[in-house]
């Protein structure tokens, strides 16, 4: 994934400016266990991935702000610690010295609803959306999405987001377990009830904001919860309407690089426009004594993603 020569080749030269990743933290106080595929899972060391990112993250003194990639407690949180656990990992990343910057994932849905938890992520909403912007510097903009804004969990059972989301996963996957893809052919396996998709509301506003960040000359990364490229991973963690978002974000130049995270073992790829897509390794994987996290410098031309151990460097480098 990474590119020696690319990491040598800016050594020496300042970033614009750099800011810390991390992913899938899916904290909870109960013993390890293991995904679907039997990968092993380590519910309360994850904190300890994290607690060492800070750590790291501060003593780097260069960083502007760091990026959560959604999922901050697993769905095997007991219910009744969900709202404690959401809360102590929030305030783990409080201990970084600057802005935190957080999206939602399945996960986090999976314990508290959206009016609960945007508040908690200090998510800037309107009628709880979980999408926004904001631009570190004056040539570079971030797009935080919201891959949940259609969605069968999160929202109240009678929402019409909620309503439209079953309804989707009715006409696209038969079976009657919906997080189940069997049956389902190549991309086809990305409608599962854990994934979602971008509103029109929504996709209309990234439209909006992609057309004002081309008018100021400003390069875009994408940031969201769910992969929006097929290259990058397995299909069954892609963005359900990801073709539809990326069309949206062909019609521009300024879009350089989309981060995510959900497909836990990481991936990289570039489409067909020269997009970089880097799916970010899970902190929740990382077995006692390993990590998974990681800084990225930022130049005109490239994203230099600097990973610990389980997280793989990454150089991201485009047409300025």
């Amino acid at each position: 994934m990474g590119s020696a020569n690319g990491l040598v080749s800016v050594q020496g030269k300042q970033p614009l400016f750099s800011f810390g990743v991390i992913s899938d933290v899916q904290y909870a106080d109960i013993p390890n266990g293991q995904s679907f595929m039997g990968v092993p899972r380590y519910y309360r060391h994850s904190i300890h991935v994290l607690q060492r990112a800070v750590q790291k993250w501060n003593n780097l003194q260069k960083l502007k702000f760091v990026v959560n990639f959604g999922d901050i407690v697993d769905g095997f949180c007991p219910k009744d610690q969900s709202l404690n656990a959401v809360q102590k990992i929030v305030d783990e990343f409080k201990n970084f010295d600057g802005p935190s910057y957080h999206m939602i994932g399945n996960h986090c849905l999976y314990n508290l609803p959206r009016n609960m938890l945007l508040p908690l992520l200090n998510i800037p909403s309107f009628e709880d959306r979980a999408y926004y912007d904001f631009s570190p510097t004056p040539t570079y903009r971030f797009v935080v999405l919201d891959g949940y804004d259609i969605s069968a969990i999160g929202w109240p059972s009678d929402h019409p987001k909620t309503l439209e989301a079953l309804k989707f996963l009715r006409e696209k996957n038969p079976n009657l377990d919906k997080n189940s893809p069997v049956g389902l052919v190549g991309l086809e396996r990305r409608f599962l009830m854990f994934n979602g998709a971008v509103g029109k509301e929504q996709m209309e506003w990234l439209d909006c904001v992609l057309q004002d960040a081309t008018k100021l000359k400003q390069k875009v990364v994408v940031c969201c919860h769910l992969p929006l490229d097929p290259g990058t991973l397995s299909p069954e963690a892609l963005l359900w309407n990801y073709d539809e978002v990326m069309d949206v974000i062909h019609k521009y130049n300024c879009v350089k690089v989309c981060l995510s995270g959900h497909d836990h073992k990481g991936g990289h790829s570039i489409d067909s426009h020269g997009i970089h897509h880097r799916v970010l390794e899970a902190a929740l994987e990382c077995p006692p004594g390993s990590d998974a996290f990681g800084y990225i410098d930022v130049y005109d031309d490239r994203l230099t993603l600097s990973g610990t151990d389980r997280m793989e460097s990454t150089d991201m480098i485009f047409s300025p």
